[in-house]
């Protein structure tokens, strides 16, 4: 293969991904080989020279306490949520640690007997360093979600891109479990995904990223080499783009 295909078309990059991906198939928790194989990927891309910023969700250790989380107020189960990111970010950086990657974890949250707090400066100087840096405790701030998270640090860092990885292997006319004859898009403008009234993050995330014109990437991160193939400018997932 040439160097040309070899290529990045990002220089920088924030990643999403959910704390459901970390779950491999188990019911709730972190499986230790899902959570290499997803390291895995990520070595590949950095590798590449390209810097990398990650936000990570918490649902697969709050799914394991949400039946204790009935009627309880929103505000005290979304910092629960943000702590349950933290332990994500921890596991994530160990993961990254055995891989060979050096990475840093910054919270949103003050917790510095365990990570670091969140300062942009450091964290850019961090990734210009050729670390990667996990962005953990969402937005620090209860009512916003971790897309929200993803959509701030990607603008705040300079990311050119956010790539949401998931489950699903791209955006759909409709939801592929339940209609059988959705079709996948390519590309789409954040217009027409409103429009459309597509759900590709929350609307505050969506907002964000039109707005400050970074561009969302939803693939699946079970697909192999699909985030490089991303990285790469090759077709994966769905683009949406300004």
């Amino acid at each position: 293969m040439s160097d040309s295909t070899c290529t990045p078309v990002y220089k920088r990059i924030l990643l999403k991904l959910s704390g459901e991906a970390l779950m491999g198939g188990d019911a709730y928790g972190i499986n230790r080989q899902t959570i290499s194989e997803i390291v895995a990927e990520i070595k590949d891309v950095a590798a590449l020279g390209v810097e990398i910023g990650v936000v990570i969700g918490g649902g697969n250790i709050f799914r394991g306490v949400a039946p204790a989380a009935t009627g309880m107020d929103r505000a005290t189960a979304d910092y629960m949520g943000m702590l349950a990111t933290v332990m994500n970010g921890l596991a994530l950086q160990d993961a990254m640690r055995l891989a060979g990657l050096n990475s840093r974890v910054q919270s949103a949250l003050d917790i510095e007997q365990v990570v670091e707090p969140y300062i942009r400066g450091k964290a850019i100087r961090y990734l210009e360093q050729g670390r990667i840096v996990i962005f953990a405790a969402g937005t620090g701030n209860p009512f916003f979600t971790t897309d929200t998270a993803a959509a701030l640090r990607g603008a705040e860092i300079g990311a050119q891109i956010v790539l949401k990885a998931t489950k699903v292997d791209g955006i759909y006319t409709a939801d592929p479990k339940k209609d059988p004859s959705a079709t996948r898009y390519d590309k789409i403008s954040f217009d027409e995904a409103i429009n459309r009234n597509l759900a590709v993050m929350d609307a505050t995330a969506f907002a964000l990223c039109r707005d400050q014109k970074l561009p969302i990437n939803v693939f699946s991160i079970f697909h192999p080499g699909a985030l490089k193939r991303v990285v790469l400018g090759e077709p994966e997932g769905t683009l949406v783009y300004c």
